[in-house]
């Protein structure tokens, strides 16, 4: 390959971002490379930052003092399989419409969702250096696993958060001296956080529940949703409810949540559309133990020093980053069980190195400010 010429503007760096958890994953890398001379951020935003119903979450990353360089409208809300399809092929085109406008010279995308998807294929696609994050990861009870490999052999450049995941990148093929064990980029903010915040001694008899939608029927999505709630009322605890991405299947979560809340005395019941990650890691904190399917439950809780109850199998396989995740299967009778084990837990005080020691962010922006790139 024939080596670019050298530029004398800042490197153009796109960084996709389509949800609430994810750009809090993202904020650390983002304020590295906006800080760097070499660099210069391109702030794409999609998915459900534009969407009401979830929130409207873009108004939180301005309010953060973000410039947006684009929104990229993809999915409508409703909960269908089609809207996913559609939603993919209205992000590939905005994005590719962006990326040559904007003469981007990098895209990075994180994770395994289908916005990723979209800035990938709109990058590779454009002629654009594709770089990844959380690559070689593990989670075969969802649909979002096959979507992370495919952006791993889509990928030039490969953040890996595990030894583990990097092994597994490179025994897919891929270019050793392109894989870069970083670490969790999402651990950056919590790591600060808890420098200010100490965890109470006194209990705080509430559970933060995150449950998301696997893929199926709302149907089934809202029998589990209100298997969960039911099991954490019946402990006795106060819920703190996150509402759920746009995954298929969603609207059952919601339905179960709303039909929960009429049935719950005033002040048992908080619900947050969405919370601005500062605002999440708090009540992560403070929480006596976080409920349902996310992988901050694997990752970040532990680093909380709260005990978390991953419920069925959308995270079975991703690395467990202490003792302190308690794997429940989808029924009552295991959910409780799993609520008393972790209402016995007590919060690890020494973290785990597992996802790293040192942040994220800056690493990564060092890598793609010298990283070279080919024709």
């Amino acid at each position: 390959m024939t080596a670019r010429k050298k530029s004398t503007r800042p490197r153009r760096i796109a960084i996709i971002t389509g949800t609430r958890a994810e750009y809090g994953l993202l904020r650390s890398t983002m304020e590295a490379i906006d800080r760097r001379k070499s660099t210069q951020l391109q702030l794409v935003v999609t998915g459900i930052h534009l969407l009401k119903k979830f929130g409207l979450t873009n108004k939180e990353i301005v309010q953060d003092g973000w410039s947006i360089d684009v929104k990229v409208p993809m999915q409508r809300g409703d909960d269908s399989l089609e809207d996913q399809a559609l939603g993919l092929s209205r992000g590939i085109a905005g994005m590719a419409k962006f990326f040559t406008a904007s003469q981007s010279d990098i895209v990075l995308v994180l994770g395994d969702r289908i916005e990723a998807m979209a800035g990938a294929l709109a990058a590779v696609t454009t002629g654009r250096a594709l770089a990844h994050i959380h690559g070689g990861d593990v989670a075969p009870g969802d649909f979002d696993d096959a979507i992370r490999h495919a952006i791993t052999k889509l990928a030039h450049i490969h953040f890996p958060a595990t030894r583990s995941a990097a092994k597994r990148i490179i025994s897919m093929g891929e270019d050793a001296t392109q894989v870069h064990c970083v670490g969790a980029p999402g651990l950056d903010d919590l790591r600060l956080l808890k420098k200010r915040i100490r965890k109470p001694r006194e209990k705080s008899n509430r559970a933060l529940i995150v449950q998301h939608p696997t893929g199926r029927s709302a149907h089934q999505e809202f029998r589990v949703m209100q298997m969960i709630l039911s099991a954490v009322s019946e402990a006795g605890l106060d819920r703190t409810i996150i509402m759920p991405n746009t995954d298929r299947g969603h609207s059952g979560i919601q339905r179960a949540i709303q039909r929960h809340i009429k049935s719950s005395r005033t002040g048992q019941v908080i619900v947050h559309a969405s919370l601005p990650r500062n605002e999440f890691l708090r009540a992560l904190i403070q929480a006596d133990m976080l409920v349902g399917n996310s992988s901050c439950g694997i990752i970040e809780a532990p680093f909380a020093g709260t005990p978390s109850i991953n419920v069925g199998a959308r995270q079975h396989g991703r690395e467990r980053a202490g003792k302190s995740v308690v794997d429940s299967r989808e029924t009552h009778r295991d959910i409780m069980a799993s609520i008393r084990s972790a209402k016995a837990k007590r919060p690890i005080n020494k973290e785990s190195t597992l996802y790293g020691v040192d942040p994220v962010g800056p690493k990564i922006a060092a890598i793609l400010s010298r990283i070279p790139i080919s024709n």
